[in-house]
């Protein structure tokens, strides 16, 4: 039996502290009284959670667009909290540590599985730099994004399953993760559907299905997500996929992302891969219009103008190589530190002119 939002496990603690149903509302307003900003976002979000309404309003990244509020149905996130558990064999007890922001879906579902699950959660400040950390035990999970992952290589080896999500792991950081010994895995997911519904172990090049849900492709190629118990519709995206069947899936890019250059289909997130080895300052692929291709592809880099070599392309095909260099002081972000290739693209045009 689904156990009901409302509901708390009789496992569950916090920083070590176990706290009931009447206990959380003081507990709580404790936090935003006298705690730092993301200690009175998970106040805020607890009292929240156990009001009187069924839903709970949340605001999307921003990643592909401009960020808009939604609205989820509560007993969907605890839907969504126990296909986690079936999937990852979480267990009540078991220690998870909470490191992302509570203001966003993926560190409140953090709290809901906790909640719901029975683990026993700590809670520390965001950090990009987990090794900035204080953490003087193992524990069982751990949601991070792949920022956190690359600035905390030698710490990760103190959780025994890893989710990294929020953006792409490309493959330099894939290949040091291999390298430790935790079950690491990359997730598939969005505000929209409640933080993931597919995973991979690191390397691994199909995502599965979580129970909740089953995957298909419409015209365009593009993902479509059927979880009927975290939303009554279809969820249609703009990530383009090869589909192996109903619950396996190969991500190949952003179909608004696609750049069509002389008539050839190209991957931004493809290209990108083949070059971040190679780039230690942040970038991206992207298209421009051009008189003759349709459109060209570019190359925006983050920080002070410096000379590339021409054979610094070889690993890309005739058509992936760049036909421009741009070189952006800073990148535009969005309200989870991710680029902005949108807004970044305008300081460009604006550069231009």
């Amino acid at each position: 039996m689904i156990p009901h939002y409302k509901n708390i496990h009789n496992r569950f603690k916090i920083n070590g502290i176990h706290i009931d149903k009447e206990a959380v509302f003081l507990f709580s307003y404790n936090l935003i009284k006298e705690g730092d900003a993301f200690e009175k976002e998970l106040g805020n979000f607890l009292l929240d959670w156990f009001d009187d309404k069924e839903t709970i309003e949340l605001t999307t990244s921003g990643t592909t667009g401009t960020p808009k509020n939604i609205t989820i149905n509560k007993q969907s996130m605890v839907h969504s909290a126990i296909a986690t558990a079936d999937f990852f064999d979480l267990h009540p007890q078991d220690k998870a540590l909470l490191c992302l922001s509570p203001r966003y879906i993926a560190g409140k579902m953090m709290i809901v599985r906790a909640l719901i699950i029975g683990l026993e959660l700590d809670i520390l400040t965001p950090s990009s730099h987990l090794d900035d950390l204080q953490l003087d035990k193992k524990y069982d999970f751990v949601a991070i994004v792949p920022l956190q992952a690359e600035n905390s290589l030698a710490k990760l080896q103190q959780f025994k399953k890893i989710l990294v999500g929020g953006a792409k792991v490309f493959d330099e950081l894939a290949n040091k993760l291999q390298l430790i010994q935790s079950d690491i895995y990359e997730t598939y997911g969005m505000t929209e559907t409640i933080t993931h519904i597919a995973a991979k172990k690191i390397g691994e090049d199909y995502f599965n299905v979580l129970s909740h849900a089953t995957v298909s492709s419409d015209t365009r190629n593009c993902l479509v997500i059927d979880a009927p118990s975290i939303s009554t519709e279809k969820i249609i995206t703009n990530d383009i996929v090869e589909i192996q069947n109903s619950k396996q899936f190969k991500w190949l890019g952003r179909y608004d992302n696609v750049i069509n250059s002389g008539g050839i289909k190209l991957f931004p997130e493809q290209i990108e891969a083949k070059l971040t080895s190679k780039l230690t300052n942040r970038f991206f692929i992207s298209g421009q219009p051009d008189a003759i291709l349709g459109t060209k592809v570019i190359l925006v880099i983050e920080g002070e103008e410096y000379k590339i070599d021409a054979d610094f392309f070889n690993s890309l095909s005739k058509f992936e190589k760049p036909k421009e260099i741009f070189f952006v002081s800073q990148f535009s972000e969005t309200a989870t530190n991710k680029v902005n290739r949108i807004q970044t693209l305008k300081s460009i045009s604006k550069l231009k002119k």
